[in-house]
């Protein structure tokens, strides 16, 4: 008998424990684990960093303060004293490429070794949470690993060994611990508009002997992207079916994200008849997955275009926010956030709406 469920069984992001993507870094005392995070910060300032640490004030219970510490590069730090809520924290780290974890407080979903002699029963009062140890770092090199280490984990001296001096090194193993976990990009071709002022689908315009949604399709595709087309119904595989009815092109990029929120997604509009194959290569080589999208913009425009656009994971949940306070505008959302903006001629990015405008745009590109 088929288990009966009460709840739609949505696609999630895949996330850590805290983050979409963290490490805790334990076996030490934590003023060597919190200088070892911003020297390696300083080494890192492409990406957005958070660390998670908890307050270390005296009377703890009677401090009800959360700090959240913005330095100037947008890295930032966080202590708590109050209960953790695993998805809010998601939430709040949800727009950062890397989180560091004090282990000596929070189990993190992977995690870095520090061997102190000093910390041997610390480290064995959390022998459970090293499941998923990325590499150890030794504060010198005579310190041996402790004995119920290796039982526990017979591979452990197979791990990767770094002196905790060698920051470049270990700098550069988190870097390629944070580019492995950056999105696939998948493409999404928007159909499912309503064409009042065309007064016919504009998805099936010709300017280049077949329907512009096939044109927009095999642009994409051609550069090795899966893609969809955004419609209201979807009929077959190759269709995303807009679950946010009534809100345009907002409610279409939601769709996609909610189909799957660990790609990112190339989002391109039918009625752009003048984007080619040089723009959507141009927005991929310039792609950004640090920022919340890349996103074009005419030279001569005062606003991005949010049509030809790389949506990254981390835009999905702030979609939600705007959408929680009223507002179903991604351009509203791309002005507000941090995106990186690629700039081309406005030539490019003329949209075609009225039937004038269709067949001027299809004269110009016939000549």
């Amino acid at each position: 008998m088929k288990k009966h469920s009460k709840h739609t069984n949505l696609e999630r992001r895949d996330n850590d424990n805290h983050a979409p993507n963290e490490i805790s870094i334990l076996g030490a005392n934590c003023s060597v684990i919190s200088d070892l995070v911003h020297q390696v910060s300083r080494k890192l300032p492409s990406y957005k960093l958070a660390y998670f640490d908890a307050s270390h004030a005296k009377n703890v219970e009677g401090n009800q303060l959360s700090e959240y510490v913005f330095h100037h590069q947008g890295n930032l730090q966080i202590t708590t004293t109050g209960n953790l809520n695993k998805y809010q924290q998601r939430l709040d780290f949800a727009q950062f490429d890397y989180v560091f974890i004090n282990g000596n407080h929070y189990q993190g979903a992977k995690q870095i070794l520090i061997l102190d002699e000093a910390k041997e029963a610390s480290v064995l009062k959390r022998l459970s949470q090293l499941d998923n140890i990325q590499f150890i770092l030794k504060l010198n090199s005579e310190t041996e690993f402790f004995d119920f280490l290796v039982e526990k984990y017979p591979n452990i001296k197979n791990k990767i060994c770094y002196s905790i001096d060698e920051i470049d090194a270990i700098s550069n193993h988190i870097n390629n611990l944070i580019q492995e976990k950056i999105a696939p990009i998948k493409g999404l071709v928007l159909v499912g508009g309503k064409s009042t002022r065309m007064g016919k689908d504009k998805s099936e315009l010709n300017y280049f002997g077949k329907p512009q949604k096939e044109v927009a399709k095999t642009l994409l595709e051609i550069n090795n992207l899966e893609t969809f087309y955004s419609v209201h119904k979807a009929e077959n595989e190759s269709e995303i079916a807009d679950k946010f009815i009534d809100l345009g092109p907002f409610g279409g990029i939601c769709s996609a994200f909610q189909k799957d929120p660990n790609s990112a997604w190339f989002v391109l509009a039918t009625d752009l008849p003048f984007v080619d194959e040089s723009i959507i290569k141009l927005v991929l080589e310039r792609r950004n997955p640090s920022k919340v999208a890349t996103v074009i913009k005419g030279k001569n425009k005062d606003f991005p275009e949010p049509l030809i656009t790389i949506y990254e994971p981390k835009a999905y949940p702030l979609l939600l926010q705007y959408l929680a306070q009223g507002y179903s505008c991604p351009r509203k959302m791309l002005i507000n956030s941090d995106v990186e903006i690629v700039e081309i001629d406005d030539d490019f990015i003329r949209n075609v709406n009225t039937p004038e405008e269709y067949r001027g745009a299809k004269k110009e590109i016939s000549s």
